[in-house]
């Protein structure tokens, strides 16, 4: 029989009504009509925790990672169900840190059970077809909604309440679940994977978003505070001009990695040359993220400083780039 091992979270599609209760793991199951043994197919439920995943902690994914791994090492496919406001974060960074010789699919559902048209049990029964078929072994970690499978290093949250929230901007899905078979129609040129790396909760990357008006207040609030800073900049890396000196004194200090806000497509590297552009700021030790949103940007950079990328003397910082380049594609030009 396949074996796939199933950890649920918590999250929309474990909720009962509107307030802070959630079905346990079993009565998310059951909810879809799958028993322990059916149609060749052993289900291993692990209820994992009970939360919002906006409440999850850094801990509770480290956890994750690690029962994650030794369940693939034992031969089993996985499903991790939780909330979709993390989502894509828990994917990318399953991602990072587990070997996928099984499907390793993330999923949840962006309608309660008790609302009209709730998708749960259809995203639930299109993963664990996913998590059970050989042939999306190797691909990365997965994340299927909607009956669509995204790779977890390119798919976000891109809608507030549509149930086909979850796109791969610039991309695509790699396949789609077609009465319940999966169908792979792309395979990606790598994975996100950078083995081995580790993930302590006790590292701190901060997130910083820039806005029109900027004055760098948030950016002092950084220095001696944070292990590395990612900067989520305008367009395809740029920030005021003002800023490029406190970027370049942190730069000295900690990693800082340059991300674009603006949801999708690459940072440059020397298309824009004067003051605050990307060649100016990559010039000045600044990494960058490439196509990498600034929330898995942080992620990557977390685990990189958690697997020995800093030391009492720096960071390493042609590491770090080297790290981005792989994850991405991209680098300093």
């Amino acid at each position: 029989m396949t074996r796939v091992t199933l950890f649920t979270l918590g999250g929309t599609i474990s909720a009962r009504g509107g307030d802070a209760s959630r079905m346990t793991g079993a009565e998310v199951l059951a909810g879809l009509g799958v028993t322990d043994t059916a149609d060749g197919l052993d289900v291993e439920l692990r209820d994992f925790r009970r939360l919002p995943s906006s409440s999850l902690t850094f801990d509770d994914l480290a956890a994750l990672a690690h029962e994650v791994r030794q369940t693939v090492a034992a031969g089993s496919g996985v499903v991790v169900v939780q909330g979709t406001d993390t989502l894509e974060e828990t994917a990318f960074l399953l991602d990072l840190l587990c070997e996928t010789g099984r499907p390793v699919v993330v999923t949840g559902a962006m309608r309660r059970p008790d609302l009209p048209g709730a998708d749960g049990p259809a995203n639930l029964a299109a993963a664990i077809a996913v998590a059970a078929d050989p042939g999306c072994a190797g691909l990365g970690v997965l994340v299927v909604l909607a009956d669509e499978i995204h790779a977890a290093r390119l798919v976000r949250k891109t809608h507030t309440t549509s149930v086909a929230t979850f796109a791969s901007p610039g991309a695509g899905p790699l396949g789609t679940v077609v009465e319940g078979e999966p169908r792979v129609l792309l395979r990606p040129t790598g994975t996100s994977a950078i083995h081995p790396l580790r993930f302590d909760p006790a590292v701190r990357v901060a997130l910083v978003t820039l806005s029109l008006g900027d004055r760098g207040e948030l950016l002092e609030a950084v220095d001696s505070r944070f292990d590395g800073l990612v900067v989520a900049a305008f367009g395809a890396g740029h920030v005021p001009a003002w800023l490029v000196e406190p970027l370049e004194r942190l730069a000295t200090r900690i990693p800082v990695v340059l991300a674009s806000r603006t949801g999708a497509g690459a940072t440059l590297t020397r298309t824009y040359r004067g003051p605050g552009s990307e060649h100016d700021l990559l010039h000045r030790g600044i990494v960058p993220a490439g196509p990498l949103d600034p929330a898995k940007a942080r992620l990557l950079l977390h685990a990189l400083l958690s697997t020995g990328a800093k030391s009492p003397t720096g960071y390493d910082r042609p590491g770090i780039t080297a790290a981005f380049t792989h994850v991405t594609g991209t680098g300093l030009a």
